[in-house]
């Protein structure tokens, strides 16, 4: 079996074998759906949210981590590496999104996927003006892949127990007022 198509029936289980009790009630998401505009009409808003993905990755100390270690707060987690174009354009406006609404109830959280050398992450934050986001590395792509980020750049806002309730792949404009919007209104939706 192709990759591509294994990690698309993967992310599809994942989905399937969600928790019906975490969804967000119908009326709520199509408000939401409807107020999204530019960048965010390539959101996807789940009807039912997936479960909690207990890979791991690390910190730039290489310490291992787990969604777990942050639970109790609603995490945008973004999937880059160095080498995308996308990435880079859309880098300072996650940047701007962390410093808008990081704190103990949000945060983003910046996972550089695949082979990404550390000197050349240092570079990339430095060329961006990024100085607000955490180095968080996925060498090996099991966390991408078994989140089922196909292609990057690709985000997913996790509620406040790990559990996927939208994505959105493609860059972004996250600091614009309708992204702000979008994901306050998800937050409050739970």
């Amino acid at each position: 079996m192709k990759r591509p198509l294994l990690t698309a029936l993967l992310y599809a289980a994942l989905t399937l074998g969600a928790n019906p009790a975490a969804a967000i009630d119908p009326e709520t998401r199509q408000i939401i759906l409807d107020m999204r505009v530019d960048d965010m009409r390539k959101m996807k808003i789940l009807a039912v949210a997936a479960k909690p993905v207990d890979t791991e990755f690390e910190d730039v100390d290489g310490n291992k981590m787990t969604f777990a270690d942050t639970n109790g707060q609603f995490r945008l987690v973004n999937f880059w590496a160095t080498w995308c174009a996308p990435c880079r354009e859309e880098m300072p406006a996650l940047d701007a999104l962390q410093v808008e609404m990081g704190g103990d109830d949000f945060q983003v959280m910046t996972i550089a996927t695949g082979r990404n050398r550390l000197s050349g992450i240092h570079k990339f934050y430095a060329e961006a003006n990024v100085t607000n986001l955490p180095i968080l590395l996925d060498p090996k792509g099991r966390l991408a892949t078994r989140m089922g980020a196909l292609g990057l750049p690709v985000t997913i806002l996790l509620d406040r127990e790990g559990r996927e309730i939208s994505r959105l792949t493609g860059g972004a404009d996250w600091a614009s007022e309708n992204a702000i919007a979008v994901l306050r209104a998800l937050m409050d939706a739970e």
